[in-house]
């Protein structure tokens, strides 16, 4: 069962974006299936929008009286809300790589995927700007992380990893996170995680290129 239906599934935010998952409706439409009001559908949109699970995706013209209709649909970011197959997936994924590919074959490939993962732009500035840009990049892959000034540099430390399952059984993931930070804040990003518990925790050390 994913996280959005264990909390939302019996709520009536949880059944509008049922409803939605199998196609694009409008306030009418939603109303009518709910047996809602329409501006009680209209406030769970709101809310919906800004945290990014709903959009609108058309406009319904129906004949040529009256307003045309706003068509709401699944943002094209929230498909992941609605899954639990990602972690698994991955997990198995990079067991079938390391049974065939040595630690440094998959050191390798993991840094490889960081490269792939970094923005286009690369973060320019003082040292201290292009930490923060790392500690955002964290917080966006799901990581709750503080900078820490050290000497030399910087500490950016997570509480908790976002990819805990993967790291547990392959540390050499944490290389992609490394690479991709490194490629973001154009400077130099050396991996010094926590992994001495099944609860891993993220930390990266920052240095002037």
């Amino acid at each position: 069962m994913s996280w959005w239906t264990r909390h939302f599934g019996g709520t009536t935010r949880g059944r509008i974006v049922a409803l939605l998952r199998r196609g694009a409706r409008s306030v009418e439409d939603l109303a009518a299936a709910l047996d809602l009001t329409d501006n009680a559908v209209r406030a769970q949109l709101v809310t919906l929008q800004r945290d990014g699970v709903v959009a609108p995706v058309g406009i319904r013209r129906e004949g040529t009286v009256g307003k045309p209709a706003t068509e709401y649909g699944i943002a094209p970011d929230a498909g992941t809300l609605f899954s639990s197959a990602y972690a698994p997936v991955l997990v198995t994924l990079l067991d079938v790589l390391g049974e065939r590919h040595t630690r440094q074959e998959l050191v390798s490939l993991m840094r490889t995927v960081g490269r792939r993962l970094a923005p286009d732009e690369v973060t320019k500035g003082p040292l201290e700007k292009r930490a923060k840009a790392a500690v955002a990049l964290l917080g966006e892959l799901g990581g709750d992380a503080e900078l820490v000034a050290v000497d030399g540099g910087y500490d950016v430390r997570g509480h908790g990893c976002p990819l805990a399952s993967a790291v547990v059984g392959h540390p050499e993931t944490c290389r992609a996170v490394e690479t991709l930070l490194s490629e973001a804040t154009g400077t130099t990003v050396r991996e010094h995680c926590d992994r001495s518990s099944g609860s891993p925790c993220c930390r990266f050390s920052i240095t002037a290129a």
